[in-house]
């Protein structure tokens, strides 16, 4: 955590763009729920970063960029030109450069440990995501309501889920296939499924707070708008979709699939984490005492404990030394 810390400092957005969220415990956390297992400490740490970055990009598109600078930022994204800032404002300088050297970072690493250039692979994944912000902008600017079907298709990918994906599977693949690769690109089901969860849990949990942003762009007022159903009603038409979301995912785990299983298992558990982070409210945009107690005793008493103990050890070490 201390190095991820470092970087969050260094990168600097917290302290320029005054807008955005900084939500990097909220991050990390998130990570610990996708994989915690010791030997991944190198995927949370990439996660955390994407996570960070996302969740900057997003309060972006969502409450301060002009449409002609979300373009401005998408058109640079899709292209990966950093020619492109000098025609920005001076904070998505700042963010794109931000995410520009990370992402390119990943990517050397990946090709310095694996012979693997990714750098396309990962930066599809980000001009995606930024093409389907810039979409609910576009419908949020325009006060248009898509159709459900128009929404979920877009929103699986705005939940950015699969830009964390991505980044896990190159995070945590031994072995990197061409096979693999072209199933990410192409929106395999394995990407496809979590995420669609991950965005049901969160439009479940955001609903009252995107309305009174004056928002239209919600999987729930989307269907009501539609299907003229009630608020109630629709719930349950969202719940049915999430369990039915849960059973393809599921089938997807007991088919052929290119992916190794530590792969797998991450993005099932993308899906879980969502669950445990929208259960209560919105525990990543606005953490309340459930959340924040959840972080403390995962993440902050254990260091605590740690560091205890191994105070402990050196001044009995001391003493001894000195007896």
């Amino acid at each position: 955590m201390e190095l991820i810390y470092q970087w969050w400092k260094a990168v600097g957005l917290a302290d320029k763009l005054s807008f955005a969220r900084d939500r990097l415990m909220e991050s990390f956390f998130w990570t610990v729920g996708m994989a915690f297992e010791p030997q991944y400490s190198k995927c949370r740490r990439g996660l955390t970063k994407a996570l960070a970055l996302i969740t900057v990009l997003d309060d972006i598109y969502d409450v301060y960029g002009s449409l002609h600078e979300l373009e401005q930022l998408t058109e640079a994204v899709v292209r990966w030109d950093i020619d492109a800032v000098k025609d920005f404002p001076d904070y998505l300088k700042l963010f794109f450069l931000a995410v520009y050297n990370t992402v390119n970072e990943l990517a050397y690493d990946t090709l310095r440990e694996q012979g693997e250039v990714i750098i396309p692979h990962l930066t599809k994944a980000w001009a995606d995501l930024c093409k389907s912000f810039l979409q609910e902008a576009k419908w949020n600017h325009e006060k248009v309501t898509p159709t459900f079907d128009e929404y979920i298709q877009n929103a699986w990918i705005s939940s950015s889920g699969a830009v964390l994906l991505v980044h896990s599977y190159f995070l945590v693949t031994e072995k990197i296939s061409k096979e693999a690769i072209h199933c990410l690109d192409n929106h395999h089901g394995i990407l496809q499924w979590p995420c669609t969860i991950l965005r049901l849990y969160n439009d479940f949990s955001t609903l009252s707070a995107e309305l009174e942003r004056g928002e239209v762009t919600n999987a729930l007022t989307c269907y009501m708008h539609e299907t003229g159903q009630s608020e109630e009603l629709t719930g349950q038409h969202i719940s049915q979709m999430i369990e039915e979301c849960w059973m393809k995912m599921n089938k997807e785990l007991i088919s052929p699939s290119p992916f190794e299983e530590n792969f797998t298992e991450i993005a099932v558990d993308l899906a879980r984490i969502a669950l445990c982070q929208y259960q209560y409210g919105d525990a990543h945009s606005s953490p309340g005492v459930i959340a924040r107690n959840r972080i403390f005793s995962v993440i902050l008493e254990p260091i605590q404990l740690l560091e205890t103990a191994q105070n402990t050890t050196t001044e009995w070490k001391s003493l001894l030394a000195s007896s």
